[in-house]
């Protein structure tokens, strides 16, 4: 017996959600929510978008986060790593026993620029970064996803 594995986990400390001034409706933002918790893939995500603006107009800011922050998810799932978490002063992130990153890719990371990344343990990459806000946070988990796949 295993237990339920419920994909990756992303906290950029970044606020990612539907305001009620948004989407007054608590029902309909319930479902909101669990149709893009379910979303398989970046164009389920982009429809999702779609849907939303065609529904309720221009997404606000925390919206364009949590539609962020699934991709960041969906990505993070795909190369096995089990946790990304960020914060003004950088991040972790901690792959899962069976990541398809490529070894080498971490350990050249870390090699030539060490006073960025560091291993943590086995199974966690610690950077250091200035990471102010949103965007910020974003953008770098982006390019180093990009740089370990």
């Amino acid at each position: 017996e295993e237990p339920l594995k419920n994909g990756s986990e992303v906290n950029l400390r970044i606020p990612a959600l539907i305001p009620d001034d948004y989407l007054p409706d608590v029902h309909t933002r319930l479902i909101m929510y669990k149709r893009i918790a379910s979303a398989s893939s970046n164009n389920d995500l982009r429809e999702l978008q779609i849907e939303m603006i065609d529904r309720f107009g221009l997404l606000p800011e925390q919206v364009k986060n949590l539609f962020k922050v699934t991709e960041l998810k969906l990505s993070a799932q795909k190369t096995g790593i089990e946790k990304i978490e960020t914060s003004a002063s950088g991040g972790r992130l901690d792959f899962a026993e069976d990541t398809t990153v490529d070894p080498m890719k971490i350990v050249m990371l870390v090699q030539n620029n060490p006073q960025d990344f560091q291993m943590v343990g086995a199974t966690a990459l610690k950077f250091k970064k200035q990471l102010p806000d949103a965007e910020h946070r974003i953008q770098a988990v982006e390019q180093l996803l990009e740089e370990l796949a």
